[in-house]
């Protein structure tokens, strides 16, 4: 039998269990939707939650289990795509999630999306890390940040030098859903120098674009890698309605 603690969490009922040996955990909404959706926050638990409590208010679940690393490996979203499973098995919610990606966030939920798309319904991505050479590595800039690449090398065994013929960055997963024309909100900083949008979301922006599959993007002026969101929460309100339901 599962163990799970029942705690609080910004006034909605958390259950928190092990999942295949990673702590994961359920927010309730404290009037369920019928047809029980569900946002997936990928990475950062806690992080910039303005959104998920406005979807919690709304009838939404939300979810998070912890990765082994941050860097979107394949083994971390195969343990994702099977917690989605489970959540629907066993608490009922529905099939297809919304993920919630924020930087290396956004590759997580890009590559659920690219090796599982049946599991995704719409997705959420702010400052989405999507190309290795630009994040970590800071190829065009030359000024990455040490600490952060080591930690990239050691969970991924990828250096800057085997990136460059690797073919499984998550902007190149992309290509294996657009056929499914996942909605996709996209939120970045035109002054984001960790994450440039030239380098990563505007890559997928002109992707969806030229496939004809439905994005919508924010680019906020004079912004950095954070803050997350946007300050009205009401655009991003009306997407998920629209497209994710």
């Amino acid at each position: 039998m599962m163990n799970i603690q029942h705690t609080e969490w910004n006034g909605f009922e958390r259950l928190d269990f092990s999942f295949q040996g990673h702590d994961a955990l359920l927010i309730l909404p404290q009037e369920p939707r019928a047809d029980k959706k569900w946002l997936f926050k990928t990475e950062y638990f806690g992080a910039f939650p303005a959104f998920e409590l406005a979807m919690l208010q709304r009838g939404y679940h939300l979810a998070y289990v912890q990765n082994a690393t941050r860097w979107a490996t394949k083994e971390d979203t195969d343990l994702q795509a099977a917690f989605c499973r489970f959540l629907t098995d066993h608490f009922g919610l529905a099939q297809r999630c919304m993920p919630v990606g924020m930087s290396c966030g956004g590759a997580e939920a890009v590559c659920l999306a690219g090796r599982y798309p049946d599991l995704v319904g719409a997705m959420y991505l702010d400052a989405p890390v999507l190309n290795y050479l630009s994040c970590p590595c800071a190829v065009s800039t030359g000024s990455r940040d040490e600490a952060v690449y080591e930690e990239f090398v050691r969970a991924t065994g990828l250096t800057v030098q085997s990136l460059v013929n690797f073919r499984e960055h998550p902007i190149d997963l992309v290509d294996r859903f657009l056929d499914k024309k996942i909605p996709v909100l996209l939120i970045c900083g035109d002054k984001d120098t960790g994450v440039p949008f030239s380098e990563n979301g505007s890559i997928l922006e002109q992707k969806y674009k030229a496939a004809g599959a439905p994005i919508v993007t924010f680019l906020k002026k004079d912004c950095g890698h954070h803050p997350h969101g946007l300050d009205d929460l009401g655009p991003m309100i009306d997407f998920a309605s629209k497209y994710y339901g």
